[in-house]
């Protein structure tokens, strides 16, 4: 399989089409073992193959297009803006990554365009609200390269005012927040988005400056956060369907056929004949 992902990647991120021998080498393999791949992966759908060039398929175009319909961005964007609507706040999306959080998506009100949007950047716990709420919303184990990072940058784990405690607080109440860590006056109140407990899918984040976020009016934003990030929960884990995957699993374990259909217009995943030098 990773070979098979290394060769579509290879061929979509080409300036130009590129050649067999090409691909062998910026993916590290062996010419015979490239083309095999490559070989299955065309009769797929995942490359065309025009003379002694190879191009994205239909199958890589056709997944293009759906995940601009449903990607996260798209089907979180709506449910931010209104968030922003409601409180005249900036609001973000913040996604985990391997010991930051990184910010996709972002409305911004023109009352608050001196605020960076932070757009594309990949933001340490121990300063911003957004990835606080992330990681408390991780299982112990898997917290554990954030707080690296924030001890290795020189921050205090342990205390009533290191991280640990922040990390607590927030598991606690469901909420981060943060008063001007990153920049004066500029202040934040996040939470999670799970859909599975210990693995939070992404956060919402409301930055403002600090006195948006007095103790009169934080109550209230609490509560629009928390719908916000419930609606967009309930977004990502979609209507309710007639059969679950743990159905699926036992079907297989047991020799029956799973039920459904497989639609024949949905791309096949990348995949390669059993051959022992083709992907996995």
């Amino acid at each position: 399989m990773d070979k098979a992902l290394d060769l579509v990647e290879a061929v979509a991120r080409a300036s130009r089409p590129p050649r067999l021998t090409d691909l062998a080498e910026e993916v590290g393999l062996h010419r015979a073992t490239a083309y095999r791949v490559l070989v299955d992966l065309v009769r797929r759908g995942w490359v065309l193959r025009a003379d002694d060039r190879y191009l994205p398929g239909p199958a890589v175009l056709q997944l293009s297009s759906s995940a601009a319909r449903n990607s996260l961005g798209a089907l979180a964007r709506p449910v931010l803006t209104e968030l922003s609507e409601r409180t005249g706040l900036m609001v973000n999306l913040q996604v985990p990554e391997v010991d930051r959080s990184r910010v996709i998506d972002v409305v911004r009100p023109d009352r608050l365009a001196m605020i960076s949007s932070l757009t594309g950047q990949a933001l340490p716990v121990h300063r911003f609200a957004g990835p606080l709420a992330l990681v408390a919303a991780l299982t112990a184990a898997d917290r554990v390269p954030y707080l690296r990072a924030a001890e290795e940058s020189g921050y205090p784990l342990d205390g009533p005012d290191g991280l640990l405690a922040d990390v607590e607080e927030a598991e606690r109440t469901g909420f981060a927040v943060e008063y001007g860590r990153n920049e004066q006056p500029v202040a934040s109140l996040a939470r999670a988005v799970v859909t599975r407990p210990g693995a939070p899918v992404c956060a919402l984040t409301l930055v403002g400056l600090g006195p948006d976020f007095g103790e009169a009016g934080l109550p209230g934003l609490r509560e629009r956060l928390r719908e916000a990030t419930d609606e967009l929960a309930r977004i990502l884990s979609g209507p309710a369907a007639s059969g679950t995957r743990e159905d699926d699993e036992a079907g297989e374990d047991s020799g029956r056929t799973p039920a459904g259909p497989v639609s024949p217009s949905r791309p096949a995943s990348p995949s390669s004949s059993p051959s022992t030098e083709g992907p996995a």
